[in-house]
């Protein structure tokens, strides 16, 4: 059932392929410290995808419905999402996670550096909540 949960959670990452931004995450994930970190853009919002590594292998799937530009800076824009957060170690932990932040695109440049916070309530095998989630991002624009 494990195995079969973790394939069904890894189908989104098959996206990392064609992400617009991919770069990395640094901060606290579920005890871990550093993540693969990857934007895909819908036609509404965006998928904000992460694989952690450090204590354990997790994955994060977020959906940010916002993401917006911040009104008088075009390269600033805001962002709020809600997603799954999983990790895979001695025991298994299967939660959702919420996420704000901000993001900016340096003009002439593929670049992108986000802020964000991204608490999580662990459900599956124990109840934790993550209040420590600050993450900083750095991301290499693909177009």
């Amino acid at each position: 059932m494990k195995k079969l949960l973790f394939i069904l959670i890894l189908c989104p990452f098959f996206n990392f392929l064609i992400a617009q931004e991919i770069g990395i995450r640094l901060g606290e994930m579920a005890g871990n410290n550093v993540a693969i970190d990857a934007v895909y853009p819908l036609k509404e919002g965006r998928i904000h995808g992460n694989i952690i590594f450090g204590n354990g292998v997790g994955i994060d799937v977020i959906y940010d419905f916002i993401y917006k530009p911040i009104q008088g800076l075009p390269n600033f824009h805001y962002y709020l999402g809600i997603g799954i957060t999983t990790l895979f170690k001695s025991d298994y932990e299967l939660g959702a996670a919420t996420e704000v932040g901000i993001a900016y695109q340096f003009t002439g440049s593929p670049l992108t550096l986000s802020l964000d916070y991204r608490p999580s309530i662990i459900v599956l095998e124990s109840t934790i909540f993550h209040w420590n989630g600050f993450g900083l991002n750095f991301r290499y624009v693909l177009n």
